[in-house]
């Protein structure tokens, strides 16, 4: 186990909310370290929550905690779970929210026509584990109906930081709730259609086309997106003016500007098209 702990919310830095969660977390275990993925996440997001975590937490040591919660259904009857990775423990409710861990352990290939939020519970990929957390002498007590990352999360992770194997929380799991993952599919007249998945901090637009996805001719290609047309890819943020499309750090085709934001000049949102063509076609 490494005693580190990731923490991954939609709770921003304006309120105490994120504090309260670390101040149980130290309570329990002291020496863990502390690391904020983000708490930036939009309200409510389950799938941005699902993205920006996948370009993080497979950068960490293995043994890493990731503590998610963005947690719609606090309160309700949605679970609570431990998921186990080869590398890692991730600890969040089962909502979706942890999609993108489990397409990559699955290694899916597939992608639905559309993007879609709804969830569906679906059978684990090989080599993974999980847990429901069901066991409340490990919670903080007595339990918010409105706070569970601070009274059922947050101790939970801290004792699995310390070495707690996961089945002393809960009974073991085969299945958790998925989102889908997002649409990319060809037109009949041989256009690539992707989505936007995140826009990011700069406003970057962060598409569903993976670099693997473009065609070879990197110059020929012709990027459709909010009523603009740009040809061939950029290599870095810097390299011309104005509209630009690259191959970010995450592997994914982004839509940037120079000197300002893709996402309010296009007035795109999440969800909106992308269509990739050639030259040729």
């Amino acid at each position: 186990m490494s005693g580190i702990i990731t923490l991954t919310t939609d709770f921003g830095t304006a309120d105490g909310y994120a504090a309260a969660m670390k101040g149980v977390i130290l309570g329990i275990n002291p020496a863990a370290q502390l690391i904020d993925i983000s708490h930036g996440i939009q309200s409510q997001n389950i799938s941005q929550a699902a993205f920006v975590l996948s370009t993080a937490y497979r950068f960490f040591p293995e043994g890493t905690v990731h503590l998610v919660v963005v947690d719609p259904g606090v309160g309700t009857a949605r679970r609570a779970v431990i998921l186990r990775t080869p590398r890692a423990y991730f600890v969040a409710p089962d909502n979706g929210v942890l999609s993108q861990v489990l397409w990559a352990a699955g290694q899916i290939q597939s992608r639905r026509r559309h993007p879609a939020n709804r969830s569906r519970q679906r059978a684990l990929p090989p080599g993974v584990a999980a847990v429901a957390i069901t066991r409340p002498e490990f919670w903080r007590q007595p339990v918010s109906a409105t706070f569970h990352g601070r009274d059922i999360f947050a101790p939970v992770a801290a004792r699995l930081s310390l070495g707690a194997n996961p089945s002393d929380f809960g009974e073991a799991v085969d299945r958790l709730r998925a989102l889908p993952l997002p649409g990319v599919y060809r037109e009949a007249g041989g256009r690539l259609v992707g989505h936007i998945l995140h826009v990011d901090h700069f406003g970057n637009l962060i598409t569903s086309l993976k670099g693997d996805d473009l065609p070879a001719d990197r110059a020929a290609i012709i990027i459709e997106v909010g009523g603009r047309r740009l040809r061939g890819l950029s290599e870095t943020y810097g390299e011309r003016e104005g509209l630009k499309a690259l191959v970010g750090s995450s592997g994914y085709l982004e839509i940037a500007l120079s000197g300002g934001s893709a996402g309010a000049f296009l007035e795109v949102v999440v969800g909106g098209e992308v269509k990739i063509s050639t030259a040729k076609q």
